[in-house]
């Protein structure tokens, strides 16, 4: 062991469990950031907490290792609520604040409030750190319980406001669990005997489908879900987390399902007899409410977590595992249908497929001005080159990167807000700090980008050089509608107060912040913008003006 303070020692730590970037609001563990000077770890200043979390996040998924966000005493809450995204994609974030001390409570001290427990619902695990001799055990069981089974945020409460429990000297032993440094940990394999009754449900089924989910993605199992597919001859769907495990492209792709999602992906689930889950909750979104599949449907469900066995759907078979090391379980046991078995079924797919994709042209092709955000999303698809990164916002921008956007290219991802309106730019920021060497674009629109524009301040600052298309409609125009039923029918003018904005350049914004601005309003010309965009190597602010009454069909489910 050797004797040093708590703030050399976290920055140490840190740095030997292979952290590249903290974000964080100061002022919080400022000697464990000054000892952060020659270790490789890049200081993330943001403009809020939130912001911080929501990079720490998305730094976290881009690479399946633990993000790190941190913020004083009094900027708890602000942090608790930005790791809500983190808590609902299973995103492994470590979370630091300072805590009350023990001599200040209930005397009125400044910044006082007692928030430990506001992390409790957005958190796998809530501790506490109290003594300087408990940083090395803690912060391992912080890394531990991050990335173990489902992963998920955790967070540590220092003693001190600004983690003044840091200040002291101790005999410390850096010791680092370096299976805990990355998702998965663990590939642990599913029961032989449930396994060959998966496969031959599989193989008897008629309409079989794959409905792949975000445990797929932390996986790392889409190779094994395609071959599996393949094999097979089974169309697949994917939740928005899972966007990019088969390409757009290949024939039994259906595309995302649920609630954000194509109108043939839905039908092809609900006419499916078998639905094997895969790394999925079975949540409202992926399954719109839990319409798709129609109850009843015979499932499979494999999950490393056995707490979602039964949660939505009760499975025929229930598979615990971590998604690629039972797929390729099931790869060595897979019953393959008889030829052309599966015929009617795949020509019955690729029918819906096709009739979605020739009713989406007219927008999808469109010259309109102010442009259709169809539009938009294919010239973004286009531009966006192999193993390139979407980052897309919740509500409508989630709906647009879902279904217009064709992942045709290796290696290319989405990472999407779990919920949170405004998380994309920070969240896109962390991304691109995880993976600076590739194309990041993130996709929002002008009402979230409003949540955290500052934050293209910080783009600057740091040069973290991501392309940001901005769906410019003046409004929260996904409001529009429900205004109109609040209403009884058509809304009066002055119920634009409600959801509009007023018209904002924001190229001028951009370059304002120390970014590069472009506007464009004619779709003709988006190419060359996002050609110039991802070439800058420069923060880049596209500002696309497209059509406020360009509404996302609502979800098809038959009813």
């Amino acid at each position: 062991m050797t004797r040093t303070t708590g703030a050399r020692f976290v920055a140490e730590a840190l740095s030997a469990c292979g952290v590249t970037h903290v974000f964080f609001v100061p002022t919080m563990l400022m000697k464990t950031l000054a000892a952060m000077e020659g270790l490789g770890i890049r200081r993330i200043m943001t403009h809020g907490e939130k912001a911080a979390a929501y990079m720490a996040d998305g730094y976290a998924r881009a690479v399946r290792r633990p993000g790190v966000c941190m913020a004083q005493h009094i900027g708890g809450s602000n942090l608790a609520a930005g790791l809500r995204d983190a808590y609902m994609a299973c995103s492994p974030v470590i979370a630091i604040t300072g805590g009350t001390a023990p001599a200040d409570r209930y005397r009125h001290a400044y910044q006082e409030i007692e928030d430990f427990e506001q992390f409790s619902p957005t958190t796998k695990r809530n501790l506490h750190v109290d003594a300087v001799t408990r940083l090395p055990d803690m912060l391992r069981m912080a890394f531990r319980e991050a990335t173990v089974g489902a992963p998920g945020p955790v967070h540590l409460e220092m003693l001190g406001h600004h983690a003044e429990v840091t200040d002291v000297e101790a005999e410390l032993r850096l010791e680092i669990e370096k299976r805990y440094l990355c998702v998965p940990p663990f590939r642990p394999q599913a029961d032989g005997v449930e396994v060959a009754r998966a496969c031959a449900l599989l193989a008897g089924a008629a309409r079989p489908v794959i409905v792949g989910g975000g445990g797929v993605i932390w996986s790392q199992a889409q190779a094994e879900v395609v071959a599996l597919a393949e094999a097979l001859s089974i169309p697949v769907a994917t939740s928005l987390n899972a966007k990019g495990t088969i390409p757009d492209n290949h024939p039994l792709a259906l595309g995302v399902v649920g609630a954000y999602s194509r109108e043939c992906t839905n039908r092809a689930v609900a006419e499916a007899d078998l639905v094997f889950f895969i790394g999925s909750h079975t949540g409202s979104q992926i399954t719109a409410r839990w319409r798709i599949p129609r109850p009843g449907t015979p499932v499979i469900h494999l999950d490393i977590d056995a707490a979602e066995f039964g949660r939505n759907y009760l499975p025929a078979v229930a598979l615990l595992g971590d998604a690629q090391a039972v797929l390729r379980q099931m790869l060595d046991c897979a019953r393959v249908p008889a030829a052309g078995a599966r015929a009617p079924w795949l020509a019955r797919v690729a029918s819906l497929v096709g009739e979605w994709r020739a009713a989406e042209a007219v927008h999808r092709d469109s010259g309109a001005v102010p442009m259709r955000p169809e539009r938009l999303m294919r010239e973004i698809a286009r531009a966006l080159p192999a193993g390139g990164v979407l980052v897309a916002d919740t509500g409508h921008s989630g709906i647009w990167a879902g279904t217009m956007v064709d992942f045709d290219k290796p290696g290319q991802r989405l990472i999407r807000a779990a919920g949170s309106l405004g998380w994309s730019l920070p969240g896109a920021l962390g991304v691109k700090c995880a993976l600076p060497d590739t194309p990041v674009v993130c996709f929002a629109g002008d009402g979230a980008l409003y949540y955290h524009i500052a934050e293209l301040e910080t783009a600057a600052r740091y040069g973290i050089n991501l392309v940001v298309v901005v769906n410019n409609n003046s409004s929260l125009n996904q409001e529009i509608p429900h205004f109109d039923a609040a209403y009884g029918g058509k809304q009066p003018a002055t119920a634009r107060e409600m959801w509009g904005f007023n018209d904002v350049d924001f190229s001028e914004v951009a370059r304002s912040f120390g970014c590069v601005g472009m506007r464009v309003e004619n779709p003709d010309e988006l190419p060359v913008a996002l050609s110039r965009a991802l070439s800058a190597g420069r923060p880049v602010i596209i500002d696309a003006l497209t059509d406020c009454n360009a509404f996302a069909k609502e979800a098809w489910t038959g009813t």
